[in-house]
């Protein structure tokens, strides 16, 4: 087996494997901050399929009339936008400062796994809200609303899904290993 004596043998690389699980490896919190300073990236890709999906919204809300006018100056299509964009600048600023936390050596309370866990949970909220605006077309493929929405669940998923990022969050906050 031409891996075997890269490796190490099996055995050995097991054991190691379960000392990274245990944490009991050197090597874990090295890994485990890569993870974190990347994790602004994953909200970042999030946030741009959120911003696309609001904006495709708002230009809808625009032009689509409905009893006699554009369906933005109806209140509660105007109160989704509002919601929609306040999201997405909060989502900005969480991206932003992990980010920056990154770049000059500051986490304290899992910032990038912050910034993950609310930019994509905010990217499926929003495109959500855009589907409903467009009604009927924002659930067919013709428009790209629908794809977006697609697009913005998986952000919840990899890179550790939503409640691993609650998890990580909860441990860094309570200085406890929160089971």
């Amino acid at each position: 087996m031409p891996g075997r004596c890269l490796l190490g043998g099996k055995e050995k690389l097991d054991a190691k494997l379960a000392r990274y699980r245990e944490g009991t490896s050197s090597g874990k919190q090295p890994a485990m901050a890569t993870f974190e300073a990347t994790r602004p990236a994953v909200g970042a890709q999030a946030l741009g399929v959120a911003r696309a999906a609001y904006e495709f919204a708002l230009d809808y809300a625009k032009e689509r009339k409905a009893f006699g006018k554009p369906i933005v100056m109806h209140q509660a299509i105007a109160f989704k936008l509002a919601n929609m964009i306040t999201e997405i600048d909060a989502a900005r600023l969480l991206i932003w400062r992990a980010s920056w936390l990154a770049k000059n050596g500051g986490y304290k309370n899992a910032e990038g796994s912050q910034s993950k866990y609310y930019a994509s949970e905010m990217a499926v909220r929003v495109t959500n809200d855009a589907i409903q605006i467009l009604g009927g077309y924002g659930y067919t493929r013709e428009y790209p609303v629908e794809r977006w929405h697609r697009d913005a669940k998986i952000h919840t998923i990899f890179e550790g899904t939503s409640e691993i990022q609650q998890l990580v969050i909860a441990r860094a906050i309570s200085g406890m290993r929160v089971e």
